[in-house]
């Protein structure tokens, strides 16, 4: 069972509703900062201001591109990436484009996903499939798209097409990809438990706007263990 620390160290803090005001994201940013999570995933306009506001904190910035639909241009996400880099984005998280895979056309899907890869420099890039919208062979189909177009991570959802990660969906993606890949379970990613079962299907990154509520349990986990002189022997 992974500690506050190492479960943290998983989650990508998203901070993308569109109504948010430039309080609301200060305040979210500040609770990534105090929790001590991986990163944040922010909207594109806000990426200047969350790599001033968490300077020194040790957490990254990250946004999204074609969200939430993945429907615009190649041409139009390579520009977005391009600026989200220039703002100081670590990291950048693409929707496929959904109407592409679900009709077939694999090397439209692969080309464009090729071609973020190739606009973040070797940033971390992870694809979007919004598995809300797909049925099991496309979301495995999209898995190998993903990889075949060279991305870091395979992710589940946006949280803004009515569904989220599932344990079942998270499993096909981890057993879908090479080694390689790692695997995100975003959307509804909201307790503890929604935690511990995405990391044991096979998700390395946590997409969430509940890590105060996740590391909360996860700090109390903690402190029962150690009040208890429970040994974790799982190394063992």
């Amino acid at each position: 069972m992974p500690t506050e620390r190492e479960l943290a160290a998983t989650i990508d803090h998203a901070i993308l509703k569109p109504e948010l005001t430039r309080a609301d994201i200060d305040a979210e940013l500040d609770i990534a900062a105090e929790w001590g999570v991986f990163s944040v995933c922010v909207r594109p306009s806000d990426i200047p201001h969350a790599v001033e506001r968490l300077a020194g904190t040790g957490v990254a910035v990250g946004t999204v591109i074609g969200f939430p639909h993945g429907t615009t241009s190649t041409v139009a996400k390579v520009a977005e990436t391009r600026q989200a880099i220039a703002d100081g984005a670590a990291e950048v998280d693409m929707v496929v484009n959904i109407a592409a895979l679900r009709s077939g056309f694999d090397d439209v899907v692969v080309s464009d996903i090729r071609a973020v890869v190739e606009a973040a420099g070797g940033r971390v890039t992870k694809v979007i499939l919004e598995t809300a919208l797909l049925d099991d062979e496309q979301i495995e189909r999209g898995s190998r798209l993903t990889e075949a177009g060279g991305a870091h991570f395979v992710k589940t959802s946006t949280g803004f097409a009515g569904g989220g990660a599932t344990v079942p969906h998270v499993e096909l993606m981890r057993r879908t990809v090479g080694a390689g890949v790692e695997v995100k379970a975003s959307g509804g990613v909201r307790s503890y438990a929604d935690a511990l079962a995405m990391i044991e299907a096979g998700a390395s990154r946590l997409g969430t706007s509940g890590s105060a509520v996740i590391l909360g349990e996860a700090r109390r986990v903690d402190a029962g263990a150690a009040a208890t002189g429970a040994v974790d022997d799982s190394s063992y």
